[in-house]
Protein backbone atom coordinates (compact mmCIF):
# COMPACT_ATOMS: atom_id res chain seq x y z
CA UNK A 1 0.00 0.00 0.00
CA UNK A 2 1.35 3.43 -0.88
CA UNK A 3 1.74 6.02 1.90
CA UNK A 4 -1.13 8.53 1.78
CA UNK A 5 1.35 11.43 1.66
CA UNK A 6 3.00 10.35 -1.58
CA UNK A 7 2.42 12.61 -4.55
CA UNK A 8 1.93 11.69 -8.18
CA UNK A 9 5.42 12.93 -9.11
CA UNK A 10 7.16 11.11 -6.26
CA UNK A 11 5.35 7.88 -7.12
CA UNK A 12 6.42 8.13 -10.78
CA UNK A 13 10.03 8.77 -9.72
CA UNK A 14 9.99 5.75 -7.40
CA UNK A 15 8.56 3.44 -10.07
CA UNK A 16 11.03 4.70 -12.65
CA UNK A 17 13.97 4.16 -10.28
CA UNK A 18 12.76 0.66 -9.48
CA UNK A 19 12.92 -0.16 -13.20
CA UNK A 20 16.46 1.21 -13.41
CA UNK A 21 15.43 3.84 -15.98
CA UNK A 22 16.66 7.40 -16.34
CA UNK A 23 14.26 10.33 -16.72
CA UNK A 24 15.36 10.52 -20.34
CA UNK A 25 14.34 6.90 -20.99
CA UNK A 26 10.90 7.32 -19.40
CA UNK A 27 10.35 10.62 -21.21
CA UNK A 28 11.15 8.93 -24.50
CA UNK A 29 8.65 6.14 -23.77
CA UNK A 30 5.96 8.80 -23.25
CA UNK A 31 6.78 10.95 -26.30
CA UNK A 32 7.86 13.81 -24.03
CA UNK A 33 11.03 15.76 -23.28
CA UNK A 34 13.41 15.12 -20.40
CA UNK A 35 12.59 18.58 -19.02
CA UNK A 36 8.87 17.73 -19.00
CA UNK A 37 9.59 14.46 -17.20
CA UNK A 38 11.65 16.27 -14.59
CA UNK A 39 8.79 18.71 -13.96
CA UNK A 40 6.32 15.86 -13.53
CA UNK A 41 8.49 14.12 -10.95
CA UNK A 42 8.97 17.40 -9.06
CA UNK A 43 5.18 17.90 -9.02
CA UNK A 44 5.42 21.04 -11.14
CA UNK A 45 3.78 19.55 -14.24
CA UNK A 46 0.53 17.66 -13.92
CA UNK A 47 -0.66 14.78 -16.09
CA UNK A 48 -4.41 14.97 -16.68
CA UNK A 49 -4.68 13.45 -20.15
CA UNK A 50 -6.25 10.00 -19.85
CA UNK A 51 -4.34 8.50 -22.78
CA UNK A 52 -1.05 9.69 -21.30
CA UNK A 53 -1.98 8.37 -17.85
CA UNK A 54 -2.83 5.00 -19.40
CA UNK A 55 0.55 4.97 -21.18
CA UNK A 56 2.31 5.80 -17.90
CA UNK A 57 0.52 2.99 -16.14
CA UNK A 58 1.50 0.53 -18.86
CA UNK A 59 5.20 1.40 -19.09
CA UNK A 60 5.59 1.51 -15.29
CA UNK A 61 3.45 -1.61 -14.73
CA UNK A 62 1.16 0.33 -12.40
CA UNK A 63 -2.59 0.41 -11.85
CA UNK A 64 -4.32 3.20 -13.76
CA UNK A 65 -6.94 3.67 -11.06
CA UNK A 66 -4.30 4.15 -8.38
CA UNK A 67 -2.39 6.63 -10.53
CA UNK A 68 -5.53 8.72 -10.97
CA UNK A 69 -6.04 8.98 -7.19
CA UNK A 70 -2.59 10.42 -6.47
CA UNK A 71 -2.46 14.20 -5.77
CA UNK A 72 -1.13 16.35 -8.62
CA UNK A 73 -0.32 20.07 -8.91
CA UNK A 74 -3.32 22.28 -9.51
CA UNK A 75 -1.88 24.04 -12.56
CA UNK A 76 0.01 22.56 -15.46
CA UNK A 77 2.83 24.04 -17.44
CA UNK A 78 2.53 23.92 -21.26
CA UNK A 79 3.52 20.62 -22.71
CA UNK A 80 6.73 20.28 -24.65
CA UNK A 81 6.62 19.11 -28.26
CA UNK A 82 5.75 15.44 -28.63
CA UNK A 83 8.31 13.00 -29.94
CA UNK A 84 7.47 9.86 -31.81
CA UNK A 85 8.32 6.64 -29.95
CA UNK A 86 8.02 3.17 -31.41
CA UNK A 87 7.72 1.59 -27.99
CA UNK A 88 4.75 3.82 -27.07
CA UNK A 89 2.80 2.85 -30.18
CA UNK A 90 3.49 -0.82 -29.47
CA UNK A 91 2.64 -0.68 -25.76
CA UNK A 92 0.16 -3.55 -25.95
CA UNK A 93 2.51 -5.89 -27.79
CA UNK A 94 4.73 -8.40 -26.03
CA UNK A 95 8.50 -7.87 -26.20
CA UNK A 96 9.01 -10.65 -28.73
CA UNK A 97 6.10 -9.52 -30.90
CA UNK A 98 7.29 -5.90 -30.73
CA UNK A 99 10.71 -6.96 -31.91
CA UNK A 100 9.14 -8.83 -34.81
CA UNK A 101 6.89 -5.91 -35.72
CA UNK A 102 9.93 -3.63 -35.88
CA UNK A 103 12.03 -6.09 -37.81
CA UNK A 104 9.53 -6.98 -40.55
CA UNK A 105 9.43 -3.58 -42.32
CA UNK A 106 13.17 -3.27 -41.83
CA UNK A 107 13.79 -6.59 -43.55
CA UNK A 108 11.41 -5.62 -46.35
CA UNK A 109 13.38 -2.48 -47.04
CA UNK A 110 16.68 -4.25 -46.61
CA UNK A 111 15.89 -7.11 -48.95
CA UNK A 112 14.33 -4.84 -51.55
CA UNK A 113 17.40 -2.62 -51.52
CA UNK A 114 19.76 -5.56 -51.85
CA UNK A 115 17.97 -7.32 -54.68
CA UNK A 116 17.30 -4.07 -56.53
CA UNK A 117 21.01 -3.42 -56.48
CA UNK A 118 21.80 -6.95 -57.66
CA UNK A 119 19.29 -6.75 -60.48
CA UNK A 120 20.64 -3.40 -61.59
CA UNK A 121 24.18 -4.71 -61.68
CA UNK A 122 23.15 -7.80 -63.62
CA UNK A 123 21.28 -5.72 -66.18
CA UNK A 124 24.30 -3.49 -66.66
CA UNK A 125 26.56 -6.53 -67.28
CA UNK A 126 29.31 -4.82 -65.32
CA UNK A 127 32.76 -6.04 -66.30
CA UNK A 128 34.31 -5.01 -63.01
CA UNK A 129 33.01 -5.93 -59.58
CA UNK A 130 32.13 -3.18 -57.14
CA UNK A 131 34.35 -2.91 -54.04
CA UNK A 132 31.71 -4.79 -52.05
CA UNK A 133 30.96 -7.38 -54.73
CA UNK A 134 32.30 -10.22 -52.58
CA UNK A 135 30.07 -9.18 -49.69
CA UNK A 136 27.08 -9.07 -52.03
CA UNK A 137 27.86 -12.61 -53.19
CA UNK A 138 28.07 -13.81 -49.59
CA UNK A 139 24.75 -12.21 -48.66
CA UNK A 140 22.93 -13.43 -51.76
CA UNK A 141 24.38 -16.86 -52.34
CA UNK A 142 26.11 -17.88 -49.09
CA UNK A 143 29.64 -19.11 -48.52
CA UNK A 144 29.54 -21.36 -51.60
CA UNK A 145 30.42 -18.38 -53.78
CA UNK A 146 33.37 -17.39 -51.60
CA UNK A 147 36.83 -18.89 -52.34
CA UNK A 148 37.72 -21.59 -49.84
CA UNK A 149 40.42 -20.69 -47.25
CA UNK A 150 43.92 -21.91 -48.01
CA UNK A 151 44.06 -23.69 -44.66
CA UNK A 152 41.52 -25.01 -42.20
CA UNK A 153 40.21 -22.12 -40.01
CA UNK A 154 41.03 -22.33 -36.31
CA UNK A 155 40.09 -20.38 -33.21
CA UNK A 156 43.44 -18.61 -33.44
CA UNK A 157 43.03 -17.68 -37.10
CA UNK A 158 39.52 -16.31 -36.50
CA UNK A 159 40.73 -14.21 -33.57
CA UNK A 160 43.55 -12.90 -35.74
CA UNK A 161 41.09 -12.12 -38.54
CA UNK A 162 38.94 -10.08 -36.16
CA UNK A 163 41.95 -8.08 -34.96
CA UNK A 164 43.20 -7.51 -38.50
CA UNK A 165 39.75 -6.41 -39.67
CA UNK A 166 39.47 -3.85 -36.87
CA UNK A 167 42.98 -2.61 -37.57
CA UNK A 168 42.26 -2.20 -41.28
CA UNK A 169 39.09 -0.25 -40.57
CA UNK A 170 40.85 2.06 -38.13
CA UNK A 171 43.63 2.59 -40.65
CA UNK A 172 41.00 3.48 -43.28
CA UNK A 173 42.18 0.62 -45.50
CA UNK A 174 38.69 0.10 -46.83
CA UNK A 175 39.54 -1.55 -50.15
CA UNK A 176 41.70 -4.17 -48.45
CA UNK A 177 39.04 -4.82 -45.83
CA UNK A 178 36.28 -5.09 -48.44
CA UNK A 179 38.26 -7.73 -50.29
CA UNK A 180 39.06 -9.79 -47.20
CA UNK A 181 35.83 -9.59 -45.17
CA UNK A 182 33.67 -12.09 -47.09
CA UNK A 183 36.17 -14.93 -46.69
CA UNK A 184 36.72 -14.02 -43.04
CA UNK A 185 32.98 -14.17 -42.36
CA UNK A 186 32.70 -17.48 -44.19
CA UNK A 187 35.61 -18.88 -42.17
CA UNK A 188 34.12 -17.65 -38.88
CA UNK A 189 30.96 -19.61 -39.66
CA UNK A 190 33.01 -22.83 -39.56
CA UNK A 191 34.72 -22.56 -36.16
CA UNK A 192 33.60 -22.98 -32.56
CA UNK A 193 30.34 -23.68 -30.77
CA UNK A 194 27.12 -22.23 -32.12
CA UNK A 195 27.32 -19.27 -29.71
CA UNK A 196 31.00 -18.59 -30.30
CA UNK A 197 30.57 -18.83 -34.04
CA UNK A 198 27.62 -16.42 -33.94
CA UNK A 199 29.55 -13.89 -31.84
CA UNK A 200 32.49 -13.86 -34.23
CA UNK A 201 30.26 -13.60 -37.28
CA UNK A 202 28.29 -10.77 -35.66
CA UNK A 203 31.44 -8.77 -34.93
CA UNK A 204 32.59 -9.14 -38.53
CA UNK A 205 29.18 -8.15 -39.85
CA UNK A 206 29.20 -5.11 -37.55
CA UNK A 207 32.43 -4.07 -39.24
CA UNK A 208 30.88 -4.85 -42.62
CA UNK A 209 28.06 -2.40 -41.91
CA UNK A 210 30.52 0.35 -41.07
CA UNK A 211 32.46 -0.47 -44.21
CA UNK A 212 29.32 -0.24 -46.35
CA UNK A 213 28.63 3.17 -44.85
CA UNK A 214 32.16 4.34 -45.59
CA UNK A 215 32.05 3.11 -49.18
CA UNK A 216 28.58 4.59 -49.58
CA UNK A 217 26.65 1.49 -50.54
CA UNK A 218 23.26 2.10 -48.92
CA UNK A 219 21.84 -0.95 -50.69
CA UNK A 220 23.94 -3.25 -48.51
CA UNK A 221 23.79 -1.37 -45.19
CA UNK A 222 20.32 -2.56 -44.19
CA UNK A 223 20.65 -6.26 -44.97
CA UNK A 224 24.17 -6.41 -43.51
CA UNK A 225 22.97 -4.76 -40.31
CA UNK A 226 20.17 -7.29 -40.01
CA UNK A 227 22.65 -10.15 -40.42
CA UNK A 228 24.80 -8.59 -37.69
CA UNK A 229 21.90 -8.32 -35.24
CA UNK A 230 20.60 -11.82 -35.97
CA UNK A 231 24.03 -13.32 -35.35
CA UNK A 232 24.63 -11.16 -32.27
CA UNK A 233 21.44 -12.33 -30.62
CA UNK A 234 22.37 -15.94 -31.30
CA UNK A 235 25.79 -15.28 -29.76
CA UNK A 236 24.34 -13.84 -26.57
CA UNK A 237 27.03 -11.22 -25.84
CA UNK A 238 25.23 -8.03 -24.67
CA UNK A 239 28.02 -5.77 -25.96
CA UNK A 240 27.97 -7.32 -29.42
CA UNK A 241 24.15 -7.14 -29.47
CA UNK A 242 24.19 -3.45 -28.51
CA UNK A 243 26.76 -2.65 -31.19
CA UNK A 244 24.63 -4.50 -33.75
CA UNK A 245 21.61 -2.47 -32.65
CA UNK A 246 23.69 0.64 -33.30
CA UNK A 247 24.35 -0.62 -36.82
CA UNK A 248 20.64 -1.27 -37.37
CA UNK A 249 19.96 2.28 -36.17
CA UNK A 250 22.41 3.60 -38.76
CA UNK A 251 20.59 1.62 -41.44
CA UNK A 252 17.23 3.07 -40.45
CA UNK A 253 18.73 6.55 -40.40
CA UNK A 254 20.11 6.18 -43.90
CA UNK A 255 16.66 5.14 -45.09
CA UNK A 256 15.14 8.29 -43.57
CA UNK A 257 13.42 6.68 -40.56
CA UNK A 258 14.99 9.07 -38.07
CA UNK A 259 12.55 8.65 -35.15
CA UNK A 260 12.85 4.87 -35.25
CA UNK A 261 16.63 5.07 -35.63
CA UNK A 262 16.85 7.24 -32.52
CA UNK A 263 14.54 5.00 -30.51
CA UNK A 264 16.56 1.86 -31.31
CA UNK A 265 19.80 3.15 -29.80
CA UNK A 266 18.23 4.97 -26.85
CA UNK A 267 16.47 1.79 -25.73
CA UNK A 268 19.61 -0.27 -26.39
CA UNK A 269 21.68 2.11 -24.25
CA UNK A 270 19.35 1.86 -21.27
CA UNK A 271 18.99 -1.91 -21.57
CA UNK A 272 22.77 -2.27 -21.69
CA UNK A 273 23.29 -0.08 -18.63
CA UNK A 274 20.88 -2.26 -16.65
CA UNK A 275 22.72 -5.48 -17.61
CA UNK A 276 24.91 -6.31 -14.61
CA UNK A 277 26.51 -9.26 -16.40
CA UNK A 278 28.69 -6.78 -18.30
CA UNK A 279 31.57 -4.91 -16.59
CA UNK A 280 30.49 -1.37 -15.76
CA UNK A 281 33.29 0.33 -17.68
CA UNK A 282 32.40 -1.55 -20.87
CA UNK A 283 28.71 -0.75 -20.39
CA UNK A 284 29.40 2.95 -19.92
CA UNK A 285 31.78 3.14 -22.87
CA UNK A 286 29.36 1.53 -25.32
CA UNK A 287 26.44 3.46 -23.84
CA UNK A 288 28.34 6.63 -24.73
CA UNK A 289 28.64 5.45 -28.34
CA UNK A 290 24.95 4.57 -28.48
CA UNK A 291 23.81 7.92 -27.12
CA UNK A 292 26.22 9.78 -29.40
CA UNK A 293 24.71 7.96 -32.38
CA UNK A 294 21.22 8.83 -31.14
CA UNK A 295 22.23 12.49 -30.74
CA UNK A 296 23.49 12.66 -34.30
CA UNK A 297 20.25 11.12 -35.60
CA UNK A 298 18.11 13.48 -33.53
CA UNK A 299 20.13 16.40 -34.91
CA UNK A 300 19.49 15.21 -38.47
CA UNK A 301 15.76 15.35 -37.71
CA UNK A 302 16.17 18.92 -36.44
CA UNK A 303 15.32 18.07 -32.83
CA UNK A 304 17.72 20.49 -31.19
CA UNK A 305 16.76 19.96 -27.55
CA UNK A 306 16.76 16.18 -27.73
CA UNK A 307 20.04 16.09 -29.66
CA UNK A 308 21.78 18.22 -27.04
CA UNK A 309 20.31 16.17 -24.18
CA UNK A 310 21.52 12.95 -25.78
CA UNK A 311 25.03 14.22 -26.47
CA UNK A 312 25.28 15.33 -22.82
CA UNK A 313 24.28 11.82 -21.73
CA UNK A 314 26.93 10.41 -24.08
CA UNK A 315 29.60 12.73 -22.69
CA UNK A 316 28.71 11.84 -19.10
CA UNK A 317 28.92 8.10 -19.84
CA UNK A 318 32.23 8.48 -21.67
CA UNK A 319 33.68 10.54 -18.84
CA UNK A 320 32.55 7.97 -16.26
CA UNK A 321 34.12 5.16 -18.29
CA UNK A 322 37.29 7.21 -18.66
CA UNK A 323 37.57 7.80 -14.92
CA UNK A 324 37.50 4.06 -14.36
CA UNK A 325 39.76 2.98 -17.21
CA UNK A 326 41.98 6.04 -17.68
CA UNK A 327 41.24 5.98 -21.42
CA UNK A 328 40.07 9.00 -23.42
CA UNK A 329 39.06 7.17 -26.59
CA UNK A 330 35.35 7.34 -25.81
CA UNK A 331 35.54 10.99 -24.83
CA UNK A 332 37.16 11.81 -28.17
CA UNK A 333 34.52 9.83 -30.02
CA UNK A 334 31.71 11.74 -28.33
CA UNK A 335 33.43 15.04 -29.17
CA UNK A 336 33.50 14.08 -32.84
CA UNK A 337 29.81 13.21 -32.72
CA UNK A 338 29.09 16.54 -31.02
CA UNK A 339 30.86 18.29 -33.87
CA UNK A 340 28.53 16.48 -36.29
CA UNK A 341 25.52 17.40 -34.14
CA UNK A 342 26.37 21.10 -34.41
CA UNK A 343 26.76 20.78 -38.17
CA UNK A 344 23.46 18.95 -38.64
CA UNK A 345 21.66 21.61 -36.58
CA UNK A 346 23.16 24.34 -38.79
CA UNK A 347 25.44 25.66 -36.04
CA UNK A 348 28.62 25.81 -38.11
CA UNK A 349 30.19 28.43 -35.84
CA UNK A 350 29.76 26.17 -32.81
CA UNK A 351 31.15 23.24 -34.79
CA UNK A 352 34.30 25.17 -35.70
CA UNK A 353 34.65 26.44 -32.14
CA UNK A 354 34.49 22.87 -30.83
CA UNK A 355 36.89 21.66 -33.53
CA UNK A 356 39.46 24.21 -32.41
CA UNK A 357 39.62 22.49 -29.01
CA UNK A 358 40.40 19.06 -30.55
CA UNK A 359 43.96 18.08 -31.36
CA UNK A 360 43.70 15.89 -34.49
CA UNK A 361 47.18 14.50 -33.86
CA UNK A 362 45.88 13.04 -30.59
CA UNK A 363 43.12 11.13 -32.37
CA UNK A 364 44.27 7.50 -32.28
CA UNK A 365 43.36 6.27 -35.78
CA UNK A 366 43.55 7.42 -39.38
CA UNK A 367 39.81 6.82 -39.76
CA UNK A 368 39.00 9.09 -36.85
CA UNK A 369 41.41 11.81 -38.00
CA UNK A 370 39.92 11.79 -41.50
CA UNK A 371 36.39 11.88 -40.08
CA UNK A 372 37.36 14.90 -37.99
CA UNK A 373 38.76 16.82 -40.95
CA UNK A 374 35.79 15.90 -43.13
CA UNK A 375 33.36 17.24 -40.53
CA UNK A 376 35.44 20.40 -40.21
CA UNK A 377 35.28 20.78 -44.00
CA UNK A 378 31.50 20.39 -43.93
CA UNK A 379 31.20 23.03 -41.22
CA UNK A 380 33.37 25.50 -43.17
CA UNK A 381 31.33 24.80 -46.30
CA UNK A 382 28.13 25.48 -44.36
CA UNK A 383 29.70 28.69 -43.07
CA UNK A 384 30.54 29.83 -46.61
CA UNK A 385 34.33 29.57 -46.28
CA UNK A 386 35.51 27.56 -49.31
CA UNK A 387 39.26 28.01 -48.79
CA UNK A 388 39.16 26.62 -45.25
CA UNK A 389 36.84 23.85 -46.44
CA UNK A 390 39.35 22.80 -49.10
CA UNK A 391 42.26 22.87 -46.65
CA UNK A 392 40.34 20.57 -44.32
CA UNK A 393 39.59 18.18 -47.19
CA UNK A 394 43.28 18.03 -48.09
CA UNK A 395 44.06 17.23 -44.45
CA UNK A 396 41.47 14.42 -44.54
CA UNK A 397 43.13 13.01 -47.65
CA UNK A 398 46.55 13.15 -46.03
CA UNK A 399 45.27 11.30 -42.97
CA UNK A 400 43.43 8.60 -44.94
CA UNK A 401 43.54 8.72 -48.77
CA UNK A 402 40.68 6.21 -49.18
CA UNK A 403 38.40 8.36 -47.02
CA UNK A 404 38.03 10.97 -49.77
CA UNK A 405 35.96 8.58 -51.87
CA UNK A 406 33.08 8.93 -49.42
CA UNK A 407 29.92 10.57 -50.70
CA UNK A 408 30.21 13.48 -48.26
CA UNK A 409 33.68 14.33 -49.55
CA UNK A 410 32.66 13.97 -53.19
CA UNK A 411 29.73 16.29 -52.59
CA UNK A 412 31.98 18.94 -51.06
CA UNK A 413 34.54 18.56 -53.83
CA UNK A 414 31.85 18.85 -56.48
CA UNK A 415 30.54 22.03 -54.88
CA UNK A 416 34.00 23.56 -54.72
CA UNK A 417 34.65 22.61 -58.33
CA UNK A 418 31.45 24.28 -59.52
CA UNK A 419 31.67 27.44 -57.44
CA UNK A 420 35.32 27.93 -56.50
CA UNK A 421 37.34 26.66 -59.45
CA UNK A 422 40.09 29.20 -58.76
CA UNK A 423 41.23 27.38 -55.63
CA UNK A 424 44.65 25.95 -56.53
CA UNK A 425 44.46 22.16 -56.83
CA UNK A 426 40.70 21.83 -56.40
CA UNK A 427 40.20 20.26 -59.84
CA UNK A 428 42.80 17.57 -59.22
CA UNK A 429 41.38 16.88 -55.77
CA UNK A 430 37.87 16.52 -57.17
CA UNK A 431 39.16 14.00 -59.72
CA UNK A 432 40.88 11.99 -56.97
CA UNK A 433 37.66 12.01 -54.96
CA UNK A 434 35.78 10.49 -57.90
CA UNK A 435 33.88 13.55 -59.13
CA UNK A 436 32.93 13.35 -62.79
CA UNK A 437 34.66 16.36 -64.32
CA UNK A 438 33.14 17.76 -67.49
Amino acid sequence: MKPSSITFGKFIALRRTAKGWTQLRLAHELNRSEDWMSQVERDIQGVKDLALLRCLAEVLASDLGELMTLPQPAADRPRSRARKSASATLANTSAAEEDDVRRRPFLTLATAALFAAAAGQEAAHAEEKAPLGGLEDLLLYGANRIPAPRSEPTHESISAALLTSRRQFKAAQYDELAEALPSRIAAAQMVGSAEECARNVAQLYNLAVRLCIKIGDNNLVAITADRALTAARAGGDPLVVAEAQRMVSSAWRRQGSLARATDIVVVAAEDLLADNTVPETARLALRADLYATAAYTAAKSGDRGYAHALIREAADSAAAAGRTSGLVDGIQGVALHELSVHYELGDSGKAIELASTIDPAALPTAERQARFFTDVARAFDQWGKPEQCFKALLAAEEAAPQEIHRGAVRGLADGLLRHDRKLPGVRDFAARAGVQIV
